[in-house]
């Protein structure tokens, strides 16, 4: 199973890039640096909730979380 941090990573990634930005653009828009960006599009740091939000806010997508039971 892909790690859920490298797939909201990925899904960030597209968003960004069908938005046309760089991730320094995108880290000005969020103020966090062009390194920031990059770790939460390689999953490398686990955006909180509220970074995620921001980040759908910037790039004009919905944030969809939710908890279903199996």
């Amino acid at each position: 199973m892909e790690d859920i941090k490298q797939k909201v990573g990925q899904q960030i990634r597209e968003a960004r890039k069908a938005k046309g930005l760089t991730q320094k653009e995108l880290g000005e828009k969020l103020g966090v640096g062009e390194s920031a960006v990059n770790k939460y599009e390689t999953g490398k740091v686990n955006p909180s909730v509220d970074t995620l939000h921001k980040i759908a806010i910037v790039l004009g997508a919905a944030l969809d979380i939710s908890l279903k039971l199996k």
